[in-house]
């Protein structure tokens, strides 16, 4: 099994994911308000629960870097002052 292979395309499901996700939440309409990104995390199933010496907070670093690439591709934006993520 090529590995890094398997985990691009883990990674590629996931942003996916989060953009379907996006789509279909009412919140995260273009002139809407958003959704911060824990609330994102969580609602796509990506939270461990807390864990030992991993919390719930620190398992977020996956969303970050999925919401700074869709952000990358033009698909999503945050808002600067209230710093929640909706789409472009």
């Amino acid at each position: 099994m090529n590995f890094r292979k398997k985990g691009e395309e883990l990674r590629n499901d996931f942003k996916n994911l989060v953009f379907e996700y996006m789509l279909s939440e009412e919140k995260c309409g273009r002139f809407n308000i958003g959704m911060k990104q824990a609330e994102i995390f969580r609602a796509c199933g990506m939270d461990w629960g807390e864990k030992e010496n991993c919390t719930s907070s620190n398992q977020q670093y996956w969303i970050v870097a999925i919401l700074r690439e869709l952000e990358e591709e033009n698909k999503i934006q945050r808002d600067l002052e209230t710093k929640k993520w909706r789409i472009k």
